[in-house]
């Protein structure tokens, strides 16, 4: 007897509680079902189903089996998939979380446009600011900013994400431009309040530092360093906010100058919008990452995800705010 047939039987009789639906969906009597199990669990000397007139149950190596062979089988039809003849066909269900700013703006008008490709694959988004427990959580796959801690998860880095100080045009026209971040107590700065998570301050790297530099474009000709340590700044302003779409709101209505990632204003600093000030002195770059749990085998909706993140994101164009 087949050991994939077996395999594809317990599944079905797990998924349904009843040896007499898993039957009746294949199109066989019960008693071929019964069978089946009867050989799957001798062969690997353990009980994995508890049977009852009224009703099935899985034992603990049950659960733990039926969670492998799920994978296994989700496999074998996701290569079968990718070799037929209609090419790649992903199925399933793909949860994505995301930050609530960054979703709304870069990941979640992806999304319709990824199921246009994989309509036999359905998508729940979720958006929060929270980070995630992303296996605990039954999530497939978060989008991330920022510096990626040590842990048990997968990353993998999608595109680079700068700080930047911007104001309007207009704003800078009647105020002056900052020539260091030191002079920037003489300007409107649009900060978050002190409750929300920023509480470092805006981060620039200083020349003249100790810090010794990572890469060889951090050095001059002769080997010094060029730049600094990151040193951080907490400007005052007249107004503040929580909520950083808010900062950037006042910031495009002229209020003053803001301290935002290039995610949320590049495709401003590219029509005129906004200009950049003290970009001398940014801070390195961190990352927008795609992060999944560690896995050998991931599902092909999510490879597929991963590869299509990777070709909007990994785009310049995209940024900018052109289709990529």
């Amino acid at each position: 007897m087949s050991k994939l047939k077996q395999m594809e039987s317990f599944v079905s009789v797990a998924a349904r509680g009843s040896l007499t639906a898993a039957a009746q969906a294949e199109g066989v009597a019960p008693a071929i079902m019964g069978r089946r199990l009867d050989a799957l669990e001798e062969r690997l000397g353990v009980k994995l189903l508890l049977r009852t007139t009224r009703r099935i149950t899985l034992t603990h190596e049950g659960s733990a089996f039926l969670e492998d062979c799920q994978r296994l089988l989700s496999d074998l039809a996701n290569a079968e998939a990718s070799v037929s003849a209609g090419g790649v066909k992903a199925s399933g269900h793909l949860r994505i979380t995301a930050p609530a700013g960054f979703g709304r703006r870069h990941v979640a008008p992806l999304i319709p446009k990824f199921y246009e490709l994989h309509p036999e694959v359905t998508i729940s988004l979720n958006l929060s600011d929270r980070v995630v427990d992303i296996a605990g959580e039954g999530f497939d796959c978060a989008v991330r900013v920022g510096d990626m801690p040590d842990s048990s998860l997968v990353s993998v880095r999608m595109a680079d994400n700068r700080r930047l100080c911007v104001a309007t045009p207009a704003y800078l026209a009647r105020h002056g431009t900052p020539q260091t971040p030191a002079e920037l107590s003489r300007f409107h700065c649009l900060t978050l309040s002190s409750d929300a998570s920023q509480t470092r301050g805006w981060a620039f790297r200083m020349p003249g530092g100790t810090r010794q530099p990572q890469e060889a474009s951090e050095r001059d000709g002769h080997g010094a360093a060029r730049f600094g340590e990151v040193s951080y700044l907490k400007p005052a302003g007249p107004l503040d906010c929580s909520d950083g779409q808010v900062l950037h709101d006042w910031c495009l209505a002229g209020y003053g100058i803001a301290w935002r990632s290039t995610w949320e204003v590049e495709a401003e600093i590219a029509s005129g919008q906004l200009v950049a000030v003290l970009e001398a002195f940014a801070a390195p770059p961190n990352g927008i990452y795609a992060v999944f749990p560690q896995r050998k085998h991931l599902p092909l909706r999510v490879r597929l995800w991963i590869e299509y993140l990777k070709d909007h994101f990994g785009s310049p164009a995209f940024w900018r705010g052109r289709p990529a």
